[in-house]
């Protein structure tokens, strides 16, 4: 249970659903855990829960200013991280003639450029032997109306997994990812639909699903264990799909 003993891991986006879920299990194996989120209520509250072992950095996946300063936020706290685990994010969704400039640049500037230089940020922190996990979405196998800038910018995410392990295969750090499916998380609280909307789709969803329901956060946060354990030491460029078989009946 403590094979993570000694090991500190960053996680963005961990004040709830998958990050706060992955945050838990390194935790109760032996983990330090700094996690990022974008209000200090919900990065307090998040900490609180996780224990003694979690610290928070008030970040924004979204804005550069922040990122810029989040190697210096994560010294605060260590020296050098074992697991970067780059989460943050969420979806809105519109189609082609209602998509604005505006939305596109949100969803861009924090999936896409917030994953990037999240990962150039923190890479001089990274030990050798070590892991970065990126999550990417079940989205990218196939078209879905509404979702094309979520799409693309999800589907940048997914090349940068090969990219980032070409070119940190000398620095000894593997890289990989997950491309999770329908989870239990708040992706929808930023779609602008009401308590009922979101309710409406979720039920419509369940039964296209393989398994006739979504997914737990801690069946994302069991993949990215793996990814970050001894276990996956060869494991180097792969985006390991956890979406209970929905990319392959499509």
């Amino acid at each position: 249970m403590q094979r993570f003993n000694s090991k500190t891991v960053l996680i963005t986006g961990g004040t709830n659903g998958i990050g706060y879920a992955t945050a838990e299990e390194f935790i109760i194996r032996g983990a330090k855990v700094i996690i990022t989120g974008r209000k200090h209520d919900t990065v307090n509250n998040a900490i609180k829960k996780l224990g003694r072992n979690a610290h928070g950095i008030i970040s924004d996946a979204g804005n550069i200013q922040d990122i810029m300063q989040l190697a210096t936020e994560v010294k605060k706290y260590a020296d050098s991280i074992d697991v970067l685990f780059v989460n943050a994010g969420y979806g809105k969704f519109a189609a082609i003639e209602d998509t604005d400039e505006e939305l596109f640049d949100e969803l861009f500037n924090m999936l896409v450029k917030g994953t990037y230089f999240t990962v150039q940020q923190i890479l001089p922190l990274i030990n050798k032997q070590s892991s970065i996990i990126l999550n990417t979405s079940f989205v990218t196998k196939f078209g879905m109306p509404n979702f094309s800038i979520y799409t693309a910018a999800k589907s940048a995410v997914g090349s940068f997994i090969k990219s980032f392990a070409a070119e940190c295969t000398d620095k000894q750090i593997r890289v990989n990812g997950i491309s999770p499916g329908y989870i239990q998380t708040n992706i929808f609280n930023n779609t602008g639909l009401n308590a009922e909307e979101i309710d409406s789709t979720i039920k419509n969803v369940i039964p296209t699903l393989p398994y006739k329901r979504f997914g737990l956060p801690k069946e994302i946060a069991s993949t990215v264990l793996f990814l970050a354990s001894k276990e996956s030491s060869y494991i180097h460029g792969a985006e390991i799909a956890v979406d209970g078989g929905l990319s392959i009946t499509k």
